[in-house]
């Protein structure tokens, strides 16, 4: 499996990268699995269709477009794919991923609704385990199982009675790898929990090597009791190639470094996973 950062907060840090790329708050992976092109998350304005022209990409035949979750950090990119992009994609998605969602009474959701996907794309909405491609699998719902992740209310969403109640990111989901010796985890921002999403993910593949991670974490203060056991646990699963990126603060990533062998995530890298 191949993977390419096409968007991410960071650029360059004098770690190699040589080209001029674009970064935002968001995140957007371009993967390739024996033939399956998937492309995961999209950003927040679409300047990952940028980053994929300097890097030579054509993501007009793209196998399967997935969603991490419904913000617009995540799925924004959307608008400018569907004016400059001719894709005959399925998305995978959890269908909470078209709830309304808000903050400070402005939209922070998905900015297409599902009808309007739907003339364009196959549409496979899901809270179950969807396999999409040969090694890689969306992982759908992620069950609570680690006592310091419980589910939390982030934000706001709309429900269909027009009524605001807190947001519990249910849509918030993740991929799995499925290599020769062990286990991938690609995940966006980890509302869920990100070692309920690991946990998950060993339990979905009935693999417990866990080899590699990639995304955002949502974690911010290294002093908080749920960041001090996330820690924990990622110190006790010693997992080779981590990366840590895009919500997960600069505190916590320089902790991560030091205690689990973190890396960095810049746009323009490229990973290969076996």
């Amino acid at each position: 499996m191949k993977l390419k950062v096409l968007l991410d907060n960071c650029v360059d840090d004098n770690t190699g990268i040589t080209e001029s790329y674009f970064a935002e708050p968001g995140v957007s992976f371009y993967i390739e699995d024996e033939g399956t092109k998937i492309l995961f998350d999209m950003g927040y304005s679409g300047i990952f269709l940028d980053n994929a022209k300097i890097m030579g990409l054509d993501l007009s035949d793209l196998d399967v477009i997935t969603f991490s979750h419904g913000h617009d950090d995540h799925t924004g990119g959307i608008v400018r794919f569907n004016k400059e992009v001719k894709s005959d994609a399925k998305i995978v998605c959890h269908k909470g991923a078209f709830e309304k969602k808000i903050s400070n009474n402005k939209s922070i959701g998905m900015p297409v609704m599902l009808k309007e996907l739907e003339e364009q794309y196959n549409v496979i909405t899901s809270e179950t385990p969807v396999k999409i491609s040969k090694n890689i699998t969306y992982l759908g719902e992620i069950p609570v199982t680690m006592n310091f992740e419980p589910r939390y209310e982030y934000r706001f969403r709309e429900i269909d009675s027009g009524k605001v109640i807190g947001d519990s990111m249910l849509d918030d989901s993740a991929l799995v790898y499925e290599g020769d010796n062990g286990i991938y985890i690609i995940t966006g921002c980890s509302h869920s929990g990100i070692c309920n999403i690991v946990e998950y993910a060993k339990k979905i593949t009935g693999k417990q090597n866990v080899l590699g991670l990639i995304g955002g974490l949502h974690l911010f203060n290294p002093k908080e009791y749920k960041v001090k056991k996330t820690i924990e646990y990622f110190e006790n699963e010693k997992i080779p190639e981590f990366y840590p990126s895009h919500c997960t603060s600069f505190e916590v990533r320089a902790t991560m470094y030091n205690r689990c062998g973190g890396k960095s995530v810049l746009v323009g890298m490229e990973l290969e996973w076996k």
